[in-house]
């Protein structure tokens, strides 16, 4: 691959914008050699961009400016995030629609802070990786971009200084912190976080979503137990063919009404169902696995 000689422009430009995060010109230097690496060199390591450079800088000097120089990734995010907000096919509006997931990015060392043995469901197989929760914006445009993520830690991992937090415990801040920003729009998530602690929570925030769930989970309608499947089959033609757009599983759409934790929802079309279970596999993703000892894909 071509070393790479001078910095894009679109870099270039970036950088205007974001001067002022950094304290001093060699650290401005460091982050856009690294954007640019992001970019363009064919390995995406501290490493593999420094190499990528003509004149290249030692690695070391990149790795301490990612580690060690005293410049603040949260005051980046939200000039980022600010920066954003002056293109109308990127700014927040009320019509949005904020989605989270987590995701695995898988590494092939084991001494890496916080990596774990994890299944991927994509690929069928164990990964060694970091579980990364992430929440998103998309603007009816289409555009879409990240607006903030946390790093799940298995249960060994943790300490006094970073205590134990589930998937949903993640998931719930990600929350708070898109409300305390004052982010608008609504929340869509897959069935893995489609259960009663989640919903509730967005529901205390005056907040509408859209979860997915299987059509054999069993849900409280008007305090009376039933399939998913069931409660579509009672809902009109229309409703129906709204909530089932996918042959595997149903949307539920979450409209109004406060359900605190246990009390079932009304039962009118489109109010909130209430899961009355997790997922079995939650508890499983979220317990500890000792890095030579990968879990059982269900969790078993």
């Amino acid at each position: 691959m071509p070393a790479i000689v001078a910095l894009p422009q679109v870099v270039e430009e970036m950088l205007v914008q974001f001067a002022d995060v950094f304290p001093n010109e060699p650290a401005r230097v460091h982050f856009a050699e690294y954007i640019t690496g992001l970019l363009v060199a064919e390995h995406k390591t501290v490493s593999g961009i420094a190499r990528a450079f003509a004149d290249a800088p030692d690695q070391s000097c990149l790795n301490r400016f990612l580690t060690e120089s005293p410049w603040q990734p949260d005051r980046l995010n939200d000039q980022r995030l600010e920066w954003l907000q002056h293109d109308p096919a990127t700014r927040y509006r009320q019509d949005g629609v904020i989605p989270f997931d987590n995701t695995l990015i898988d590494h092939d060392g084991k001494l890496i802070d916080d990596v774990g043995w994890f299944w991927d469901h994509a690929d069928q197989r164990h990964l060694i990786a970091h579980d990364y929760l992430f929440i998103n914006y998309v603007n009816p445009s289409g555009k879409h971009y990240p607006l903030n993520f946390r790093r799940f830690r298995k249960r060994e991992q943790c300490d006094d200084t970073h205590p134990f937090q589930s998937h949903t415990d993640l998931a719930k801040e990600l929350i708070d912190w898109v409300v305390a920003e004052g982010i608008p729009g609504d929340f869509t998530f897959d069935r893995y976080f489609t259960n009663g602690p989640i919903m509730n929570h967005i529901q205390r925030h005056s907040r509408g979503y859209i979860g997915d769930l299987k059509f054999n989970r069993v849900i409280t309608v008007s305090g009376q137990d039933m399939t998913v499947s069931a409660w579509v089959a009672t809902l009109g033609p229309l409703v129906r063919t709204k909530f089932t757009g996918w042959q595997s599983h149903p949307m539920v759409l979450h409209k109004d009404g406060a359900h605190p934790e246990g009390h079932p929802p009304g039962a009118a079309a489109g109010a909130v169902v209430q899961c009355r279970c997790q997922r079995a596999t939650q508890g499983a993703r979220d317990q500890s696995h000792p890095l030579g000892s990968p879990p059982h894909p269900e969790g078993l």
